[in-house]
């Protein structure tokens, strides 16, 4: 059968190794029948995800070409032609989906956005990233790669870096390397501040982020009895979503 030629406007890098194809897959946690593959290119997880029995199994892909081939390779697939990011989860699931993929490095940030848009629907996550990005999403306070993705995500999943992926072991080879995390939501997280606030903050403050706080959320007023608390001392690496939390609780805007 005719292989796909990996487009580079869409970002694909097609994963060749089966072994690292079966330990992602094999890393979903989830009992829950819904699960959705992105971008599943030439199917090298998907021949994976299909063994699994009593599942609720769907891609969707915006390549055409990888959809003529995966409708010829698994004629029983469920195959949504389209866009991820304009794809209206709630007419497909109601709750409890896992997705899952190796995602295109272009759009890996806006996929993770859209995930956030569906929190309460998409309760895993098992996926693919650039490996910078990956040990962004699951760093914890006080490091470098600390950052936006990392504080907006960690308000709402657990979030682990499973291992990493070799240039190697794709097809075109990217010029980094890969890793793979595993996001789960626990339910028990939630805020306990305004949302909006929250995600104003958390940018703000990263936005300006060699700056310590008095100086990066100057455009903020706090309670008056909040003013001096030496956490405005602190740079936004610093803090943890709690922290980030106890900040907006004293906003008055």
């Amino acid at each position: 059968m005719h292989k796909v030629t990996p487009k580079k406007a869409l970002g694909q890098h097609f994963l060749n190794d089966e072994t690292v194809a079966e330990k992602i897959v094999q890393s979903i946690t989830s009992t829950h029948p819904d699960i959705l593959e992105i971008g599943p290119g030439m199917g090298v997880l998907t021949q994976f995800l299909l063994q699994q029995k009593d599942k609720n199994f769907k891609v969707v892909e915006i390549d055409n070409e990888s959809v003529i081939y995966l409708q010829k390779k698994y004629p029983s697939l469920q195959i949504i032609s389209g866009d991820f990011l304009k794809l209206n989860l709630s007419e497909y699931y109601n709750n409890n989906l896992t997705v899952i993929g190796n995602f295109p490095y272009n759009i890996s940030s806006q996929i993770l956005f859209k995930v956030l848009e569906n929190k309460d629907r998409v309760t895993e996550l098992v996926g693919m990233f650039q490996k910078e990005v990956a040990e962004r999403i699951a760093s914890k306070p006080g490091k470098k790669m600390y950052g936006i993705l990392s504080v907006l995500l960690q308000a709402y999943y657990d979030i682990e870096y499973l291992f990493t992926v070799e240039e190697h072991l794709f097809t075109p080879p990217p010029q980094v390397k890969s890793g793979v995390i595993r996001m789960v939501r626990n339910l028990d997280k939630k805020l306990h501040c305004d949302e909006t606030l929250f995600k104003t903050v958390v940018k703000t403050a990263f936005n300006q982020r060699r700056k310590t706080l008095r100086n990066s959320l100057k455009s903020f007023s706090f309670t008056e009895k909040y003013k001096d608390n030496p956490i405005f001392a602190l740079r936004p690496e610093q803090l943890s979503v709690a922290e980030f939390e106890e900040i907006c609780l004293n906003c008055l805007g």
